[in-house]
């Protein structure tokens, strides 16, 4: 399949509110791409950083695949199958560009009102604004990245 074209990459730190529902609106300059690249039909997983992952479904489809080739006797595969597939749930745009996020990953994520969008290539992350300030901050700080992934995940692009 190869690498998404650049005009279906998402990029950039955005500003949104939950409302009252759970509900988000999906910024303006994302839903063409989105409506063209998946119907606006969206997955929502968690991430083990505590924040949400927002796939297009074709790619949420292909990464699944990916997962679930991994060896399940490798005990971090099985649990990163657990944890991301385990938890993966489609939302759809409505008319308003609006998405609605179960309860369940609201409350792993701790998003309450104010949230961050950040564009990740084929994907966005969903943060807690507060969260997302203080471990950006944090990883401005690093010097290096931790060691210790298996061979399996690290050649595993998500």
């Amino acid at each position: 399949m190869g690498l998404c074209p650049v005009a279906n990459v998402f990029r950039g730190a955005n500003k949104v509110t939950l409302d009252a529902k759970g509900r988000m609106v999906m910024p303006t300059r994302y839903r063409e791409r989105l409506a063209e690249r998946s119907a606006g039909r969206l997955v929502v997983t968690i991430d083990r950083d505590q924040c949400l992952l927002l796939y297009p479904l074709p790619d949420w489809e292909e990464i699944e695949r990916k997962l679930m080739r991994l060896p399940t006797l490798n005990l971090q595969a099985r649990r990163l199958q657990r944890l991301m597939v385990g938890h993966a749930t489609e939302v759809e745009l409505d008319g308003h560009g609006r998405l609605l996020l179960p309860p369940q990953l609201r409350e792993f994520g701790s998003l309450t009102r104010d949230v961050m969008l950040i564009g990740q290539g084929n994907r966005f992350e969903l943060w807690d604004e507060a969260r997302w300030n203080e471990r950006r901050d944090e990883w401005l700080k690093e010097e290096e990245l931790p060691a210790g992934l298996s061979a399996d995940l690290e050649s595993l692009s998500l």
